[in-house]
């Protein structure tokens, strides 16, 4: 597995991500969304959409964040995931993304705006290659990683996968 990883991160020039795991910007598009036609919670421009390349590992996790636009998680290759979220209001829920149609996985998962997530790579001694795509287009002034001690004390219930799932 490691040979493979190593690979993947070679060939698609990937780098380590802040919340885990390692990502490559593929597209920014050319055309902008002015900051006067975005919700007020957005501060400056955004372009139109972004896309990336993100590579998990079962040592790599992506830690719990959340942005403020909506995400889209593409499968290409690799072991499933589950895809952890907590939304605004404090609802759990998980999803299984990967190519077995059967097992319950979908190849495309939209994350909402404001829900926090994490992601882990089911299957053991494997990697995940995904891609995620974010409209308006990702930006780090968008992006939020919270301690561990932080979103137990918003989300005491949830205290386990936090803590399984955080830095």
């Amino acid at each position: 597995m490691r040979k493979s990883v190593e690979n993947i991160i070679r060939a698609l020039k990937l780098k380590k991500h802040p919340e885990g795991g390692f990502f490559r910007e593929t597209y920014r598009s050319s055309g902008k969304i002015e900051k006067d036609n975005l919700d007020k919670k957005y501060s400056g421009f955004r372009n139109y959409s972004t896309s990336i390349y993100f590579l998990l590992t079962s040592e790599h996790f992506s830690a719990f964040h959340r942005i403020k636009q909506d995400e889209i998680w593409h499968f290409y290759k690799g072991s499933a995931i589950h895809l952890h979220m907590i939304s605004p209001q404090g609802q759990y829920y998980v999803q299984k993304i990967g190519s077995d149609l059967d097992q319950g996985e979908v190849p495309q998962y939209v994350v909402k705006g404001e829900t926090w997530f994490a992601a882990e790579v089911i299957e053991q001694n494997s990697y995940t290659l995904i891609g995620c795509t974010v409209s308006p287009g990702f930006s780090f002034e968008d992006f939020e990683l919270k301690s561990r001690n932080e979103l137990v004390a918003l989300y005491p219930r949830h205290e386990a996968i936090i803590c399984r799932l955080t830095n």
